[in-house]
């Protein structure tokens, strides 16, 4: 599942046209309540923080062809790992929940599952194992036409209200329902942006919104 992920982000970074990136942070006060919102995990990072696309980069292993930005022309093909974006759209904001490293299974399995070869060459497809977890996609931030929207306090404390009341959900306990739920959380992850903004506007009155899940 991770190298189909990487084998399409590869071929979306190789086709696009560079541009220059533009980065943001999002403001002190939003990561706050998010914070507190959704606590903070076993290494004191928060649970949930907001990215902004072009800021969010991961490891990916591949071949890599480096173009003469003038002509087009292929100056370089690369075998290895980079840092590249995580996540496109590149120019929204992402709400992200961390992930505990027993999600991803043990070093080795990693290793095993991550692993590609090309051109006789063995890299990590993923980069190196998530020893202290990692932040997963929970849902991007737009319109019902995939317009930007602003992170905004407003949108910020409708969210946290959902992170918060889910946290009070009752929990399953154990490593195995821990797999369970993250086994189909990728579909669920994927169905959230379509469905949540559609049909949101008589609900909260206009102001975009996400559905969040269980917290662990």
């Amino acid at each position: 599942m991770g190298t189909l992920r990487g084998d399409a982000r590869r071929s979306h970074l190789k086709s696009m046209i560079r541009i220059l990136r533009e980065t943001h942070s999002p403001p002190n006060e939003i990561a706050r309540r998010l914070t507190v919102a959704g606590g903070r995990n076993r290494f004191g990072q928060p649970n949930f923080r907001a990215v902004w696309g072009w800021c969010r980069l991961s490891w990916i292993g591949g071949k890599w062809e480096d173009r003469d930005p003038q002509s087009g022309k292929t100056v370089r093909e690369t075998i290895g790992e980079r840092l590249e974006p995580k996540y496109v759209p590149f120019d929204r904001w992402h709400i992200e929940r961390w992930c505990p490293p027993e999600m991803y299974g043990s070093p080795e399995d990693w290793q095993t599952q991550t692993a590609e070869i090309i051109d006789g060459k063995t890299i990590s497809g993923l980069g190196p194992y998530p020893s202290r977890g990692e932040y997963e996609h929970v849902f991007t931030l737009e319109g019902p036409r995939g317009e930007f929207v602003q992170l905004t306090p407003a949108i910020v404390e409708q969210l946290s209200r959902m992170i918060e009341a889910s946290r009070a959900a009752p929990r399953q306990p154990g490593r195995e329902s821990l797999y369970r739920r993250e086994a189909v959380a990728e579909q669920r992850y994927d169905s959230w942006a379509d469905t949540v903004l559609g049909d949101a506007g008589a609900a909260f009155h206009g102001v975009p919104h996400a559905t969040v899940p269980t917290a662990i």
